[in-house]
């Protein structure tokens, strides 16, 4: 065997990886049919029918909740964007705390701060690295007004026993799929596990418009609430007749007719590309499940994961290295990828750090009202160890890929199988 990259030796492939391209012809007419209306978008803001938008943002939201068995969807410039009505929509203000996962895009909590509320970490499951159920019920206090769930790397977090605990207590239950698009939990999709689910169509996630998101619910209160925060909803309510004001502020969160029409065409394309995308991933769950210290990522019973990303975990006291130096080694032994330059080869330690311990949290220098309001009565900590599985998993264990891309051929997921047990092999040259 040849001696590790790392060590001077020659790396196992050089040529780099194919970029991931989902775009095509179809979306090309979609967008030439905009271009040649004229009409770039239709959104008015005012009480009219175009209040709700054009043709093709009518289009991609039919299809959207079709696709996911929704009530309603709703479209959005972006996940964020999706994630700051939801909370707005749930009623959510000074003085109100919100549990949420600390493992996830800062996104997820930042919308909780941006209407005032106190974001609350609750940890994580070690398997499937969603929020564990136990850590939130445990959190709930007087002051919970609603739950950001995060269907993390393409698994669904667990909802049912959120969602009795919600219902009791008339809390909103918000999922933040932005990774787990047509993900299932028994008959449910992903987006209808909550009372309200956000997608994102951002240009590295499954399908993608460029930037946009989704937001889908089966309620129709909080439809009509996320249709208001998202555009401009005070200069409409009273022509609609709307009496509950609360949170309905002049936000401008529109999608535009080209990227509803990217998103439409992509929308079609995406059950044919999880196929191979799950399949993919599991050949290489079945690869590193061979490999003592390495731990595949675990399926709850019932469930269809999608593989935003491959998560392992890495035991160092097996294997007798850390999960640093392995991940350092393995990716010295791949190239880049098309279209990703800049970031090296796909290959990573940790997902994000737990969100506590970003200066925001730590500092609580925010000018908004939320930690320092006076009207918050409660006390939340945001020391370092409240969550002590997250940290775990980022700091020690948890090590992801996207080597199982339905794009990638054979012999390019051979390539990284090939590195992988190149380095496990070696690995005792790394302590």
């Amino acid at each position: 065997m040849s001696r590790l990259a790392i060590l001077g030796g020659t790396p196992v492939r050089t040529e780099p990886f194919p970029a991931y391209q989902t775009i095509g012809e179809e979306e090309k007419r979609g967008v030439l049919e905009v271009m040649d209306t004229g009409v770039l978008s239709k959104f008015l803001g005012c009480w009219h029918p175009d209040f709700y938008g054009g043709p093709k943002i009518l289009e991609v939201e039919r299809a959207w909740a079709s696709a996911v068995n929704a009530r309603h969807a709703i479209s959005v410039n972006s996940n964020t964007s999706g994630l700051f009505a939801a909370i707005g929509a749930a009623g959510v203000g000074p003085g109100d705390e919100v549990i949420v996962s600390p493992y996830t895009m800062s996104a997820s909590a930042a919308c909780i701060v941006g209407w005032g509320g106190v974001p609350v970490f609750a940890d994580i499951e070690a398997d499937t690295f969603c929020l564990d159920p136990e850590a939130v019920l445990a959190s709930v206090t007087p002051r919970t007004k609603a739950v950001v769930t995060v269907d993390l790397l393409g698994h669904p977090a667990e909802h049912e026993p959120l969602m009795a605990m919600a219902e009791a207590r008339g809390i909103t239950i918000i999922e933040d799929c932005a990774q787990a698009p047509l993900a299932m939990d028994g008959k449910k999709f992903a987006g209808t596990l909550g009372h309200i689910g956000v997608f994102s169509l951002n240009y590295h996630k499954h399908i993608h418009s460029g930037e946009g998101g989704i937001i889908t619910t089966n309620d129709d209160r909080l439809a009509e609430r996320l249709q208001l925060i998202r555009n401009h909803g005070e200069a409409v309510v009273d022509d609609m007749g709307v009496s509950e004001l609360a949170n309905i502020v002049g936000q401008n969160y529109r999608m535009t007719e080209i990227e509803a029409a990217i998103a439409a065409e992509q929308l079609k394309k995406l059950p044919a590309l999880l196929d191979p995308w799950i399949a993919n991933a599991e050949e290489t769950s079945a690869f590193l499940a061979q490999y003592p210290g390495v731990t595949p990522p675990r399926v709850r019973k019932g469930c269809r994961h999608v593989y935003y990303v491959h998560a392992s975990k890495w035991d160092a006291a097996v294997t007798g290295v850390s999960r640093d130096r392995f991940v350092q080694a393995l990716r010295a032994e791949l190239p880049e990828t098309f279209g990703r330059e800049g970031e090296g080869p796909l290959v990573s330690g940790g997902y994000v750090r737990p969100l506590y311990l970003q200066s925001l949290y730590q500092k609580r220098t925010v000018s908004r009202c939320s930690f320092n309001c006076p009207r918050y009565t409660g006390s939340v900590s945001y020391k370092k160890g409240i969550c002590p599985v997250a940290e775990t998993m980022h700091y020690e264990q948890l090590f992801a890929h996207e080597y199982m891309k339905p794009h990638l051929t054979a012999a390019d997921r051979q390539a990284f199988y090939d590195a992988f047990d190149k380095v496990h092999r070696q690995r005792d040259l790394l302590r």
